[in-house]
C-alpha cells in the first residue's frame, strides 16, 4: 500500500469521525447525554452500526472523546482569554479568564451541561479525560503564581482543622502555592462554575437581571478571597 492511499485514508478516518462527534453533538443539544445512542448517530448519518463501531466501539467511547473535545474547546478559550489579558495586573487577569470561561459556557451550554453538569448514568470518565480537564485550571494557578512571583499574595485565612487537607491539596496541585491560597482557589473555582450554572440553567431568571455586570462583581469578590490584591490603579481608576 503506498504512502498516498494511506493518507487518504487517514483523511477519511479523520472526516468520518469529525462527522460522528458532529451528529452526536445534535443529539447531545437535542436529547441530553443519557440518551446518546451508537445506532441513532448511525442511522442519522446513513452508517451501518458496524462501521460506526470500528471509530467508537461503545457509546462510552464517544461520550469521552465529546468530553475530552469540550475540556480542550474551554482549555483554549481561558487559555485565550488569558494571554488577551496578559498585559493586565492579576486581579484583571483573573477577572478576564473567569468572563472567557462564561462565555465559552454561554456560546456551548450542552458541552458545559456534558463536563459540568449531571453526571451520565453509568458512565465513568476514564484518565484519559484528566489532561484535557486539567488546561483551565491551570490558567488559574498561572494567575496565582506570576502574582506570588511579582507583588505577592494575602494568605486567605485557614482554620486549623482544615489546614491537613489544604496541605494535601497544595501537594497535588501545586506545590509552590501556600496551602490557604490552594484551598480558596479551589473554593472559588467551584464557586466559579456554581454562578455560570445557576445563569445557564435558569436559576437566575427574575433574580439578576443585569448578569454582565453582576457576573463580573462576584468573580472581583472571589479574586480577592484568593488573596489577589489590588495594589495598583489601572488607567481608569480601576483595580489592575
Amino acid at each position: 500500500m503506498t504512502s498516498s492511499t494511506h493518507g487518504v485514508r487517514a483523511r477519511a478516518r479523520i472526516e468520518v469521525t469529525a462527522a460522528i462527534k458532529e451528529e452526536a453533538r445534535r443529539q447531545l443539544a437535542h436529547e441530553g447525554a443519557t440518551k446518546l445512542s451508537l445506532r441513532a448517530v448511525a442511522r442519522e448519518l446513513g452508517m451501518a452500526s458496524s462501521a460506526l463501531y470500528r471509530y467508537f466501539p461503545s457509546r462510552d467511547d464517544l461520550l469521552t472523546a465529546l468530553i475530552i473535545d469540550a475540556y480542550e474547546s474551554l482549555g483554549a478559550a481561558t487559555e485565550a482569554a488569558r494571554d488577551a489579558a496578559a498585559d493586565a495586573g492579576p486581579v484583571r487577569r483573573w477577572t478576564a479568564v473567569c468572563e472567557g470561561v462564561r462565555a465559552w459556557a454561554l456560546a456551548h451550554p450542552h458541552e458545559y451541561a456534558l463536563i459540568y453538569g449531571t453526571p451520565v448514568p453509568g458512565y465513568t470518565a476514564p484518565d484519559t479525560t484528566v489532561p484535557a480537564a486539567e488546561r483551565s485550571a491551570l490558567v488559574i494557578i498561572g494567575i496565582l503564581r506570576d502574582a506570588q512571583r511579582g507583588l505577592g499574595l494575602a494568605k486567605p485565612a485557614l482554620p486549623d482543622d482544615l489546614r491537613p487537607e489544604a496541605v494535601r491539596m497544595a501537594a497535588d496541585l501545586a506545590p509552590d502555592l501556600p496551602p490557604e491560597v490552594v484551598a480558596t482557589m479551589v473554593a472559588a473555582w467551584a464557586q466559579l462554575f456554581g454562578l455560570i450554572g445557576f445563569e445557564l440553567f435558569g436559576q437566575f431568571n427574575r433574580v439578576v437581571e443585569d448578569r454582565d455586570t453582576f457576573f463580573r462583581h462576584a468573580v472581583g469578590q472571589l479574586a480577592h478571597t484568593v488573596g489577589l490584591v489590588y495594589p495598583q490603579q489601572g488607567p481608569a481608576g480601576g483595580p489592575s
